[in-house]
């Protein structure tokens, strides 16, 4: 009967964490952000960082486009979202800085891409394009590229409610922090994975030319990929309508719905970039292994010469959504009865959250009798 047992927990040990297969879809262009409109669907939060704790004031869109703060250049096209880096900035006060969410939500079925040429680092500064629904934690939360102060390395990671944890990963990064995606836990660190290329964040970043980050939301898992300047796949390098995800090979970050049930946990997702100063991560446990000084007053005060490099140039946003389908909701549309979600925590949409079982009732439900198959099969043939 020992040996029984054994086989027994072996046979659930090897079901909870076998790698689950990513998904291959094919998915169509249904919103751009692009050029001299790209600022048009998005709203300026327009409130020093009460969030984060972080020592700036998110600049309104009048103030953004007055200060030069958030603009398109008219030589590439590209969007420029930046900290105040011209101005003096004395004790007490806070450094302008801009953070934006679009103003449309995306629902499960939807994959958005970011082509970047230059993302923000240095000393103090803790960048985030990032993702999360009208209501937090419930609606989840998405952070596709993230990081702090001299960091070489971008650090992706999931935010829920308490269920969500990611088993079986098929990704390429060998780096994973944790596994608990839940907000209630490890003081909502979420659940990490680090890419291990150099090039994903900071100056390498910078060096190398930029990137494309890609972020699926599908109901078999959540994908990141990041690619290079110089490995971008064609499809996306020449702005096809219809993409294929076969084509990008297997994500850097992989959360499967063997963990974590996605249409329960994920509500539609408003897409965020922001730029905060110090805050509870950058001027947290680490500040002293990376940087010097006391992190306001050594850095976000002075003449801000220091945030030269603290900007994104964003080629373009492009949100897909599963062939045949439209994942769109609408900020116009959010409330009413028919929609699923809303605008974000900064806009003036508002919405409930989707109804379902709690936790993923449908993917407890398969796996525990799974499990019970495969005990007993294993209990009955070495009985």
């Amino acid at each position: 009967m020992v040996f029984a047992h054994s086989k027994m927990a072996m046979a659930v040990a090897c079901l909870a964490f076998s790698v689950a297969p990513v998904t291959a879809t094919t998915y169509s262009m249904v919103k751009e952000y692009y050029g001299s409109s790209f600022f048009d669907a998005w709203t300026f939060y327009n409130y020093y960082d009460n969030l984060t704790n972080g020592d700036v004031t998110y600049v309104s869109a009048q103030n953004a486009s007055a200060y030069q703060l958030a603009y398109v250049d008219t030589t590439t096209n590209h969007a420029i979202i930046k900290v105040d880096n011209t101005s003096t900035v004395v004790y007490d006060n806070k450094r302008n800085s801009v953070r934006i969410t679009s103003d449309d939500s995306f629902a499960v079925g939807s994959l958005w891409v970011a082509d970047l040429y230059h993302t923000p680092y240095g000393c103090s500064v803790w960048p985030a394009w990032w993702s999360q629904a009208a209501i937090w934690p419930q609606g989840g939360e998405i952070d596709t590229f993230e990081g702090i102060n001299t960091n070489t390395q971008n650090q992706m990671s999931l935010h829920t409610e308490t269920g969500c944890t990611a088993i079986g990963q098929n990704q390429t990064s060998t780096l994973v922090a944790s596994t608990n995606c839940s907000y209630a836990a490890n003081e909502d660190q979420g659940c990490i994975v680090t890419d291990p290329s150099t090039n994903s964040y900071g100056a390498g970043f910078a060096s190398s030319g930029g990137g494309a980050f890609v972020t699926e939301m599908a109901s078999t898992g959540i994908n990141i990929w990041f690619f290079p300047r110089s490995e971008i796949p064609s499809s996306l390098s020449s702005n096809a309508s219809t993409i294929d995800t076969s084509t990008f090979g297997i994500p850097v970050g992989n959360w499967p719905s063997t963990g974590c049930n996605i249409s329960q946990f994920f509500e539609p997702q408003n897409l965020i970039f922001d730029i905060t100063l110090c805050g509870d991560w950058a001027d947290g446990a680490s500040w002293n292994s990376t940087c010097s000084g006391i992190c306001y007053n050594n850095w976000v005060m002075g003449n801000g010469t220091d945030y030269d490099n603290a900007y994104f140039e964003v080629s373009y946003v492009r949100v897909f959504s599963t062939e045949g389908t439209n994942t769109v909701v609408s900020s116009t549309t959010a409330g009413s009865p028919a929609s699923t979600a809303s605008g974000s925590t900064s806009s003036s949409s508002s919405s409930s959250p989707s109804a379902g079982l709690p936790h993923g009732g449908f993917w407890m439900t398969a796996t525990v009798l799974a499990v019970i198959g495969l005990v007993s099969s294993a209990f009955f043939t070495l009985a």
